[in-house]
Formats: structure tokens, sequence, C-alpha cells
């Protein structure tokens, strides 16, 4: 499980090292791929053939799963870890997330996400506004 906030470095290559209790739990192929609110999503590579499946099991019959699908699959890069624990970012991931150098590497359970370090304290800052009544929203509906 990936938990965390954890701030880290892009190089000018389009590496990026993550964090070391991430990699011990990151090992073989991962695949990064667009996420939402312009972050990338890291999945091994079994957990993505997984959430991909999830959403192709409604077929391509209905054009909502088609558009989802397409969006979390057309721009991403099945990968591996270097000997320096650092990931490669594509170039057009790069441009998707705006990342330029300050990155917040982030624990979410299944994934883990990378974001631009501003845009990740702007978004962290709206939702922690916000999270009391996101969270009673959530009761009222009996999710929580």
């Amino acid at each position: 499980m990936f938990l965390g906030e954890h701030q880290h470095t892009l190089d000018s290559k389009g590496r990026l090292s993550l964090p070391a209790k991430f990699r011990a739990e990151m090992t073989g192929r991962l695949v990064v791929s667009k996420g939402l609110e312009k972050c990338l999503y890291v999945h091994s590579s079994e957990e993505y053939v997984g959430f991909l499946g999830r959403l192709t099991e409604r077929g391509d019959f209905d054009p909502k799963f088609r558009q989802v699908r397409r969006f979390f699959s057309s721009g991403a890069m099945d990968t591996e870890l270097d000997s320096a624990g650092r990931v490669s970012i594509s170039t057009n991931l790069r441009e998707y997330a705006e990342l330029d150098k300050d990155i917040a590497v982030i624990g979410n359970g299944d994934r883990i996400e990378i974001w631009d370090a501003e845009k990740w304290a702007a978004y962290n800052g709206e939702t922690t506004d916000r999270i009391e009544d996101v969270t009673r929203e959530l009761a009222e509906l009996g999710i929580l």
C-alpha cells in the first residue's frame, strides 16, 4: 500500500526518483499513465491490468467507457525503475501533468500519484477546506 507525501525533483532527462519505501513495493514492470486533476498515476503492471480491466468490462458499446479507457491508456507507458530507483517520464506525460522540476509524489492506496508540487499544494489546500462537507455528503449517501 502506498501512503504519504514526498517532495522530489525531476531531473533534466525527465527522470524522477521514487521514495525508497515506494520502491520496495514497486518491483518489476510499472505503468505510468495520465491521471485525473492533471497528475500522473503509477501502477504496478499487475495492478494496471486490473484497473484497465475494470474499465473494459462494459465493452465498447458505451461511448463514455470508450472515452475513459482511451484517456487512461492512450498515453500510458510501460517501464521499470532504473538501478538508481528512478522512473523516466515521457515528454507527453510530463506535458499533460505540467511537470517542471519540483514534484510531489503521493501515495494513494493502490497507486502512486505524481504531481507538480505547486499544483499539489493548491489542490491539497482546496481539499482540506472542503473535506468536512465532502465526508458529510458521502456519509449521507451511506458510503462512509
